[in-house]
């Protein structure tokens, strides 16, 4: 058994319907051409909510604005022989990274004209949930269906289930 402390990566999505369609962004990833809901790392110093924010701004071009907390998930991706060689390693090893994503829904604003859209996103694309479930061979994560079906399911949680401390935005200490 290993005694590595256990560290998911923490990540926040956006699940954004208007009109009957998803708000999805196609990015390129190591596997292709991949489909995501907007979404990306928690950053240090930032709330969750404020993370899904920057993060959808940044993949989609529009301001976001989260209304409910749709869920909290967690899965695991496993990369074959992803992971750089370490000195202990004679050979490449798999990248084995087990996520928390956090899922917002909420209100999006029109494309901001001139900005670009964040490295590695491709375009963004608006989809029924039925083209969503024919596409699930191309998706980054199955979180990317789970979290449109729970919020197609009605889950809504209240935005201050999640709680950030002020300790959060204290600068992070030099060592």
């Amino acid at each position: 058994m290993s005694t590595a402390r256990f560290r998911p990566a923490v990540t926040v999505a956006a699940i954004v319907e208007q009109g009957g369609r998803y708000l999805l962004v196609e990015e390129e990833t190591p596997e292709g051409l991949r489909l995501n809901n907007p979404a990306g790392h928690l950053d240090p110093g930032e709330s969750p909510q404020q993370g899904v924010v920057r993060e959808a701004l940044e993949e989609t071009a529009r301001a976001f604005e989260p209304t409910a907390l749709v869920g909290v998930y967690l899965s695991r991706f496993i990369r074959p022989g992803w992971a750089p060689k370490t000195p202990m390693a004679s050979d490449e090893t798999d990248e084995d990274v087990t996520y928390l994503r956090i899922a917002f829904c909420g209100d999006i604003g029109e494309p901001e004209p001139g900005r670009a859209l964040d490295t590695g996103i491709v375009r963004t694309l608006w989809m029924t949930p039925d083209e969503i479930r024919a596409s699930s061979a191309r998706h980054r994560s199955p979180l990317v269906l789970r979290c449109v079906e729970d919020h197609l399911a009605g889950r809504r949680h209240p935005l201050d289930a999640i709680t950030t401390d002020a300790s959060v935005y204290v600068p992070e200490i030099k060592r």
